[in-house]
C-alpha cells in the first residue's frame, strides 16, 4: 500500500481542530485520516509548530519550503513524492492516489439510475406495461 503524509502550516494543536471557529477542510482532512487509518491505510500529518523536525528531515518539503515558503503549505507526498501544494486532497484525490476504494472513506460509489422509456410498443393499452 501506498503511503502518504501531509505536511500541513504552523497551527495551534496537531490537528488545527481547537478553538472557537474550527475549519470545516480541517475538520473533514481529520476525519478522512483517522477513518483511512481504521481501514489501513498509511497516512501521517504533521505541522510546522508541533513537527518542525519532520519539514526539515524530508529534503523534498524542505527544498519545497525554501524555495516557495511555507504559505504554499499543506504538502501531500505520497511515497516520497510531492503530489499536491497549496490545498488539501478531496476525497477522490484520496482515494485514486492511495489506490483504495471509496468504501475506505465510509462513501459508497455514485450509482446513476436509469430508468428504461417505454415505448408503447409493447401490446399493452396505453403504453402502460403490467
Amino acid at each position: 500500500m501506498k503511503k502518504m503524509t501531509i505536511y500541513e502550516p504552523a497551527m495551534c494543536c496537531s490537528t488545527g481542530l481547537c478553538g472557537v471557529g474550527v475549519d470545516p477542510e480541517l475538520l473533514r482532512v481529520s476525519t478522512v485520516l483517522n477513518t483511512l487509518k481504521k481501514n489501513g491505510a498509511e497516512v501521517q500529518r504533521f505541522n510546522l509548530s508541533n513537527s518542525p523536525q519532520e519539514f526539515v528531515n524530508n529534503k523534498a518539503v524542505n527544498e519545497f519550503i525554501n524555495k516557495k515558503g511555507v504559505d504554499e503549505l499543506p504538502v501531500t507526498v505520497l511515497d516520497g513524492e510531492i503530489v499536491l501544494t497549496g490545498r488539501y486532497p478531496t476525497n477522490e484525490e484520496f482515494v485514486k492516489l492511495l489506490n483504495i476504494p471509496m468504501s475506505f472513506l465510509g462513501e459508497q460509489p455514485k450509482t446513476v439510475k436509469v430508468t428504461p422509456k417505454r415505448s408503447g410498443g409493447c401490446g399493452c393499452s396505453g403504453g402502460n406495461c403490467c
